[in-house]
């Protein structure tokens, strides 16, 4: 498997935020989001090629690490990784799966699926990225995939807003689902790499969720240590 980073830290985003875990990070995407925080796993895909068993084993030295997190990337289209999170499970690892829900989970072993569908804010630049631009909203947005997260496994939502606007475009795709989602799983991140913009859009973006029944997501690891690989 092509490895971009593997790391112990504290969980950033979601439900699990200052949880300590393990981060085992893709490299790979079908996806190519404008803002996207982690280029050298999509847009300039690098990294390392390790073995299921060499992952294992450094998850392993982190011994105080029960949790493990799964991204990429999209982590979802790396080979093995049904093998990668069955050797997991199977020792003894919480196991939270980051993924922007395009394809389907088929079976593999997760305990938290982190499903974050891309809304239009995320479309690359149709001038310099025609080929990109077509494939991705092509894409990033599959409601029969995503039903299929939310029908066999916990999960949560992660929605990145850049605008008042976002949250009446992720509300309709939610619809789209037809399914119960209770707003207590849906959590609004504001988009930003940087601590000052993620603060200016804290405000609004904070009583936006308390107007409408969500859960404001900060981001903690931008908080603690800014934009930077390893953390």
């Amino acid at each position: 498997m092509l490895i971009s980073e593997l790391f112990y830290s504290l969980q950033g985003e979601g439900e699990l935020t200052g949880v300590p875990s393990v981060f085992v990070r893709t490299s790979g995407c079908n996806l190519r989001c404008a803002w996207c925080d982690t280029p050298y796993a999509s847009w300039n895909p690098e990294g390392e090629t390790r073995t299921v068993a060499q992952i294992v084993a450094e998850v392993e030295s982190h011994g105080n690490a029960r949790h493990v997190v799964l991204t990429g990337g999209e982590p979802m289209i790396a080979k093995e990784i049904h093998g990668l999170a069955a050797e997991l499970k199977n020792a003894g690892r919480h196991i939270t799966i980051e993924t922007a829900a395009t394809v389907k989970p088929d079976g593999i072993a997760c305990d938290l699926a982190s499903l974050s569908p891309k809304l239009l804010n995320s479309a690359p630049d149709p001038v310099e990225h025609a080929a990109w631009r077509k494939k991705h909203e092509a894409t990033r947005w599959q409601p029969d995939v995503v039903r299929a997260w939310v029908d066999a496994y916990p999960y949560q939502f992660k929605f990145v807003v850049a605008r008042p606007e976002d949250v009446d475009e992720l509300e309709h795709m939610l619809a789209a689902l037809h399914r119960e989602i209770p707003r207590h799983k849906v959590l609004l991140m504001p988009e930003a790499v940087t601590l000052e913009k993620m603060r200016a859009r804290a405000g609004w973006l904070g009583e936006l969720c308390k107007a409408r029944g969500y859960r404001y997501a900060h981001r903690l690891h931008i908080e603690l240590y800014g934009n930077k690989r390893g953390t």
